[in-house]
């Protein structure tokens, strides 16, 4: 398989730790971004690049594009898995709760995505990893009004991004994964047990982001086999 450029973000843990090696293990070239860059930056790879990165703040794009300008000159895949998840009653939430909610969740993919487009061929695929909790008509969760609102604005966002960009590429699809057992979700929910790991989904996005696109295109796919 022909080596290709990969971007992926929250990849200090979790999904996005386990995706870079794979990816890395195949031999693509990596760049892992995350506001922890440590993790993965401790791990002596050649084709793997690393950076901290925060959604959050304007110039880290900026950084982003110099890397891609200086040393990938195109990108193939972007991965946009980095997400916030609040566990926290309505009424309890803050204008600043949903405000860093969607800055990571929506506006941080939004963005990067932005960034990434110029440089990608028509070929290339952007995958958004968003929940069961953003489907219409999914079982819903209190607590979960800001996290589970923010993941269907990101599938509603790859359906437009995929009409716009039909005619010229690349593609555009997103996965609404259920319960993974990862450190983000034991923050929120400490005492619920999931039954899918990390690396076992890891798995599954890896496949779907090298060669789902030739398939799929505007699509939302629901990966889940519990409740959530």
């Amino acid at each position: 398989m022909k080596s290709k450029n990969i971007i992926i973000t929250g990849t200090s843990r979790g999904i996005g730790f386990e995706l870079v090696h794979l990816f890395a293990n195949q031999g693509h070239n990596v760049l892992a971004l995350s506001r922890n860059a440590q993790p993965v930056s401790n791990l002596q790879f050649d084709n793997i690049s690393s950076f901290a990165f925060d959604l959050c703040e304007a110039d880290d794009y900026k950084k982003v594009e110099l890397f891609i300008e200086n040393e990938f000159k195109h990108v193939d895949i972007l991965i946009n898995n980095a997400g916030m998840l609040l566990n926290k009653p309505f009424a309890n939430t803050t204008f600043e709760d949903f405000t860093k909610v969607y800055q990571t969740n929506v506006f941080g993919v939004s963005e990067m995505t932005r960034i990434v487009l110029p440089f990608m061929k028509s070929d290339g695929h952007v995958v958004t990893v968003s929940s069961m909790g953003g489907i219409q008509g999914s079982m819903k969760f209190p607590g979960l009004a800001a996290y589970s609102s923010s993941k269907g604005a990101v599938i509603t966002l790859t359906e437009l991004l995929a009409e716009e960009y039909k005619e010229s590429g690349p593609q555009f699809n997103v996965l609404a994964l259920g319960a993974v057992q990862t450190e983000m979700l034991k923050e929120a929910f400490p005492d619920y047990q999931a039954p899918t790991t990390a690396l076992e989904m890891a798995k599954y996005i890896q496949d779907f982001a090298l060669n789902a696109n030739k398939y799929f295109n505007g699509k939302v796919l629901q990966v889940s086999n519990s409740t959530p």
